[in-house]
């Protein structure tokens, strides 16, 4: 049995975690640029809650909205401003699907 635990607990050591190292940036008080309303603002809260344009959406829609965004604007940019706690994945899923929309200037910026 302690050579079992043993064997356990070695070999746990060696278990790699797949993951995506995003770095948040810091939270800024510096005034958005001036072209801040030409961007297209997805905001992901705490409680992972995405909105756009102030209404909540769900994720498969994000794909939708930057292709309809984008041809309104064809000079936009997305820029995902997530919350500190809020997960990597959706920052992962919505630049995903805006690149399938044709934007790839993608940004993050943090939300308090």
């Amino acid at each position: 049995v302690f050579i079992m635990l043993i064997f356990f607990i070695v070999t746990a050591s060696f278990v790699n975690e797949a993951g995506l190292g995003v770095s948040r940036p810091p939270v800024s008080d510096q005034p958005p640029p001036p072209n801040a309303n030409t961007n297209i603002v997805f905001r992901v809260s705490e409680s992972n809650e995405l909105t756009l344009e102030g209404r909540r959406i769900d994720i498969r829609a994000v794909r939708a909205n930057v292709e309809r965004l984008h041809a309104e604007k064809p000079e936009a940019k997305v820029v995902i401003s997530s919350h500190p706690k809020a997960k990597t994945e959706l920052f992962v899923q919505i630049s995903d699907q805006a690149r399938e929309a044709g934007v790839y200037d993608i940004s993050l910026s943090t939300d308090e």
